[in-house]
């Protein structure tokens, strides 16, 4: 018999980009053996018992022959799973079990259990989308995945539950109803926090709002128990809906990360809180094979880290890079994985080591309190635009309703937003936070006196160079808010009262 050869389209994903891949299957006479090359990792290599038990138990023949299975083009490293469903497809068209061409035109993902049933894999969405851009007509994917795949328009899904399934549709059976559209995610049960369980604050909520309208970061100070944590956890209630294209782009990076079901889309603003012990890879995204880290899962929404003191210094320097480009390289060996980093930085510290600087209450020496403004990355906190200072609220304040809540700051918010979309249509950037030196000249347009303000403010060493740029940002996001067309003397002295620098020490290193 001579030798038969099969090619079969699937995806890896290398970042969040997929990647295609042809499985060449060669079937030859010789003596039994199975083998995959291509540069796969160790769960591409375990396939083989995978496929070969699959096969056997849906009721099909594993020939007898020469099998070799090769992963095209062999310099990409393929990773996971998703890899079993092509290569036992492969192994039955090349073996003449099922017609070789119905694969033509059709990619297919997943991964195969023993006894031959689909299971699940990560990045579902990202293989759509890969297969779309290639010009297929379809994908074949598990039946568990079939909605979130079936979020790309265009594209026909073959949602299966088996091996034998495939081989069916592939022999011209009936194919299985298209699935619906993966919906929005569920509202988790109880209320979602909401500004009106705020007491107090309402300085800092109208700060918080300047932040949402904008997309600044913020640092909040102050002593133990004053609702740090209370204000940021309640920041993405005030923030504008996400788009379908943002929606997309969040549940992609979920589902990569193995931290989306493929039920729905995701429809909320991430927060992402991680522990203070989180290594730099964790914070920014890294790994033998690149993954994404927290900075990317809190793409199109907020980073919360709390005790921004205990982080360890690596971590912080490496959130550099990402807030200033809104994205972060991770280069392993000859690969380079992109990853997203467009994110709102919401920090909270205590003012000194026992948290209760600069009241009578605070037992910390001037060692003590040196010690810990050292431990505050100069240059991260110079990327920081606004920082608040946060008291105990007043004890009548506490017996009071909340002064406002996440509806009417949300709508203020969406309006400023309007405005910084029409004025920023087509230049990139999506809010006043974004703008670079360049979009700021040309953009934000303020009145002598206010350029008055920041020039005194920056020889006064008040401000740094880039300090000077972001207290503009957020005094364009002020007069937003206002509704005013440019910026004047009130609002930058508004920004300038939101950059406490000299007290925390960041504007001195650039």
């Amino acid at each position: 018999m001579a030798a038969v050869l099969a090619h079969i389209t699937t995806f890896t994903i290398t970042g969040l980009d997929p990647r295609r891949v042809t499985v060449e299957v060669d079937v030859r006479p010789g003596l039994p053996n199975f083998t995959i090359v291509g540069l796969g990792d160790r769960s591409v290599r375990e396939a083989r018992e995978r496929v070969h038990a699959a096969i056997l138990n849906s009721g099909f023949e594993f020939p007898a022959r020469r099998v070799t299975v090769n992963l095209a083009p062999a310099h990409l490293r393929k990773a996971g799973p998703g890899f079993d469903l092509a290569i036992a497809a492969g192994i039955l068209a090349a073996s003449g079990q099922v017609p070789g061409p119905a694969l033509e035109r059709l990619a297919v993902f997943g991964e195969l259990s023993l006894g031959g049933e689909l299971r699940p894999c990560r990045g579902v969405l990202a293989v759509a989308e890969g297969t779309l851009r290639a010009g297929l007509d379809g994908l074949v994917v598990p039946r568990e995945r079939a909605g979130e795949a079936a979020l790309v328009d265009g594209l026909e899904i073959v949602a299966v539950k088996t091996l034998a399934e495939v081989a069916d549709v592939l022999r011209g059976g009936a194919r299985p109803p298209p699935p619906e559209p993966g919906r929005s995610a569920v509202a988790p049960p109880g209320p979602p926090p909401d500004l009106a369980d705020v007491r107090g604050h309402v300085d800092i909520i109208g700060a918080l709002t300047i932040a949402a309208a904008g997309g600044h970061n913020v640092l909040l100070s102050g002593p133990p128990g004053v609702g740090k944590t209370m204000l940021a956890r309640r920041l993405p209630s005030i923030m504008p809906p996400l788009t379908r294209a943002e929606a997309l782009e969040v549940t992609r990076i979920h589902s990569i990360a193995g931290l989306h079901d493929g039920a729905a889309l995701i429809a909320e603003r991430p927060f992402r809180a991680p522990h203070h012990q989180v290594s730099a890879s964790g914070l920014v995204g890294g790994g033998t094979v690149p993954a994404p880290g927290e900075a990317s899962l809190a793409h199109h929404g907020v980073l919360f880290l709390d005790e921004l003191s205990e982080f360890a210094r690596p971590a912080l320097e490496a959130l550099r890079q990402p807030l200033e480009d809104g994205r972060v390289a991770v280069v392993r060996g000859q690969r380079t994985a992109i990853f997203p980093t467009r994110f709102m930085l919401v920090a909270a510290t205590n003012p000194c080591a026992c948290g209760h600087a600069p009241s009578p209450r605070c037992r910390c020496t001037e060692a003590d309190l040196a010690r810990h403004a050292r431990r505050l990355s100069g240059p991260l906190l110079d990327r920081l635009d606004i920082v608040l200072n946060v008291q105990r609220p007043a004890a009548q304040d506490l017996a009071g309703s909340g002064a406002t809540t996440s509806a009417a700051e949300r709508a203020r918010v969406i309006a400023a937003r309007e405005r910084q979309g029409e004025r920023l249509r087509g230049t990139g950037a999506a809010c006043n936070g974004h703008m670079d030196a360049a979009l700021l000249r040309a953009h934000v347009h303020a009145t002598t006196d206010a350029e008055a303000t920041l020039l005194d403010a920056y020889r006064r060493g008040r401000l740094s160079a880039r300090g000077r740029d972001r207290a503009l940002r957020v005094a364009r996001t002020v007069a937003d808010l206002a509704g005013s067309e440019r910026v004047t003397r009130e609002h930058v002295i508004v920004a300038l009262g939101y950059r406490h620098d000299q007290d925390l020490g960041g504007e001195e290193v650039a």
